[in-house]
């Protein structure tokens, strides 16, 4: 007997605009001691699904149309909000994709820990404390006496998030739902993660539901797959038919979009652009303490038409070596020459007439688009900042942007928030094109997109490469997603360049153990290969 039935589930959102169908019809089970992975692009209707069970969909203007979720014989959407708020945190926990927003910043991860134990159990406050700590020592929290009494703030992402995981298994559920819980972490952070859900799931024998918009990443822990488009299940069975054997275009569709070594090969360039020579950028932490050495001693050349993939974990010091090379960050040490001019010693006007031929594509476009400004002006801004264009031929030089990076010329006129991730990604790309740079920083441009998107936009970037001749500086954490686009890769362990090579060399022949770790921690590989 299945630990939850989910029978044609139905939920819809009521709008001005009339009444929008989120869940269609769907109807999946999870047994007890088993993961149930539930894949899908954003807006399928994954997490509304689950989130419906407990009550959790506002309504309105959600909405319930139909169906049965039996969870140990009771129907879950028959219950009192009084009888859903036992089940709530006791028998079903949650553990949400951002454990930034979802943890209190004004309460210690140990009061938020026993919350839910003094809530649903009888125990005293000593009890509920013996018992934080010995769950923050079981999901991997280094020194749990000491870090108990901590603020959210002062954690890792990954830390974070097993703090999370902690919190949804305080009480011993009997079945965890698991809302991207990897989604924007670090590859190895991304698999220990990964691999302790899987870890307590079967320890504790309970039943998982798996919620994630990318395939590989449930290669590994996945028992059975469901596949979500547009509030339908379009394909489900175990993980061995659905990666071997998948017979929808859609999950085809999201197999392919998986990274591969689809690089095609370049002539090799042999003139440099960019040549960085004992770069050190130091972060003072004020008298008697010992600066961070963010970057030491890093050199390296990029040459002229090529992709140099950065990778390491957070707090490696790539993204602070792109954000040095443009002057974004004071340089401690150290000469960083672009086409024979050493940019460490330009001010003023210098700086800024060098900068046109050197852009940045952030990883956040939400964030480092201005949201009082519509797509036209963002565009428009550094054509006529740079007077590439004038008041007269902005509009074309506008549309011509929107045409390169694929957005249709109507949506010219709209703001940032009116555009999904993928859209105001490819907004981005295009103001960094718009001075037409010969040399780019892409710093983590797709980790936080679904992994369509993720394909549409590496493939963008390759296009456009070639089109503008563009010499490439592109970071992430992820070493699949580097070799898809990079010629040569760069890895950096603490600040310091460890090992470097073709894609190729990497994934064929590590030489240092931090690479292989890298390379093991890639989600999937062993149905991927």
């Amino acid at each position: 007997m299945a630990l939850l039935d989910v029978q044609n589930l139905a939920v819809s959102f009521v709008t001005r605009n009339g009444t929008n169908m989120a869940v269609d019809g769907i109807s999946f089970s999870v047994e007890l001691g088993k993961i149930t992975a539930i894949i899908g692009e954003s807006g399928s209707g994954k997490s509304v699904a689950c989130y419906s069970l407990l009550g959790l969909v506002p309504m309105p203007p959600g909405r319930i149309d139909g169906g049965r979720a039996l969870f140990e014989g009771r129907d879950l959407l028959q219950l009192e909000e009084s009888e859903l708020r036992k089940i709530r945190g006791r028998d079903i926990a949650m553990i949400f994709q951002d454990p930034m927003t979802c943890l209190n910043p004004y309460m210690t991860i140990g009061k938020q820990l026993m919350e839910p134990l003094l809530y649903h159990h009888r125990v005293t406050t000593e009890q509920a404390r013996a018992r934080a700590l010995e769950l923050l020592d079981e999901v991997g929290i280094r020194d749990p006496e000491s870090t108990i009494d901590n603020y959210p703030h002062q954690f890792s992402g990954g830390m974070r998030q097993r703090v999370m995981i902690a919190m949804a298994l305080i009480n011993e559920p009997k079945l965890l739902i698991a809302d991207e819980p990897t989604t924007a972490l670090d590859v190895t952070i991304q698999a220990q993660i990964l691999k302790l859900v899987a870890g307590l799931q079967l320890k504790r024998d309970i039943g998982v539901i798996f919620i994630s918009h990318d395939l590989a990443v449930v290669a590994d822990i996945a028992d059975t797959i469901v596949v979500m488009k547009q509030g339908a299940i379009v394909e489900s069975g175990n993980r061995e038919r659905i990666f071997r054997n998948a017979q929808h275009p859609y999950t085809q569709k999201l197999l392919a979009a998986i990274p591969t070594d689809s690089k095609q090969p370049r002539p090799d360039a042999v003139q440099p652009l960019i040549q960085v020579r004992n770069l050190c950028t130091w972060f003072d932490q004020g008298r008697h303490r010992e600066p961070v050495k963010a970057v030491n001693d890093v050199s390296f050349d990029i040459n002229r038409g090529e992709v140099l993939g950065l990778v390491g974990e957070s707090g490696s010091g790539k993204s602070t070596i792109g954000r040095s090379i443009l002057r974004l960050v004071p340089v401690t040490s150290g000469e960083v020459s672009f086409d024979g001019t050493d940019l460490t010693t330009l001010e003023g006007r210098e700086l800024k007439a060098m900068r046109r031929r050197m852009q940045m594509i952030f990883q956040d476009p939400f964030a480092s688009l201005n949201p009082r400004m519509t797509v036209y002006d963002a565009l428009a801004e550094p054509l006529l900042l740079h007077r590439i264009e004038n008041r007269k031929t902005v509009a074309r030089g506008v549309l011509k942007l929107m045409d390169d990076v694929g957005l249709a010329r109507a949506f010219v006129r709209k703001y940032p928030h009116e555009f999904s991730g993928g859209q105001r990604q490819r907004i981005a790309i295009g103001r960094a094109l718009a001075t037409r740079p010969e040399f780019i920083v892409a710093d983590e441009p797709v980790s936080a997109l679904d992994v369509t998107i993720q394909a549409q936009i590496l493939d963008l970037m390759q296009q456009l490469g070639r089109e503008y001749g563009l010499t490439m500086l592109f970071v992430s954490h992820d070493l699949a997603v580097v070799r898809h686009l990079a010629d040569r890769i760069l890895v950096l362990y603490k600040g310091e360049v460890v090992e470097q090579g073709s894609g190729d060399d990497l994934f064929q022949r590590p030489q240092q153990a931090y690479t292989r770790q890298l390379l093991q921690s890639i989600p999937g590989r062993s149905l991927l290969a």
